[in-house]
């Protein structure tokens, strides 16, 4: 009995869709979109820290 390999298919050639600095660039886009926005720098002081005081010029 003879081992039946399947024949092996070969895919057609398919040109890129998007050129690979236009997917770099979608995927910072999404990135700079789903990340939620820092804290206030006010906000993100230690908890019992004095306030900096500031002189009038």
């Amino acid at each position: 009995m003879t081992a039946h390999r399947p024949a092996e298919q070969s895919r057609p050639a398919v040109p890129a869709g998007m050129s690979m600095r236009d997917l770099l660039a979608s995927c910072a886009a999404a990135a700079a979109v789903s990340t939620p926005p820092r804290a206030p720098e006010a906000a993100r002081t230690e908890p019992g820290a004095a306030p900096e005081r500031r002189e009038a010029a």
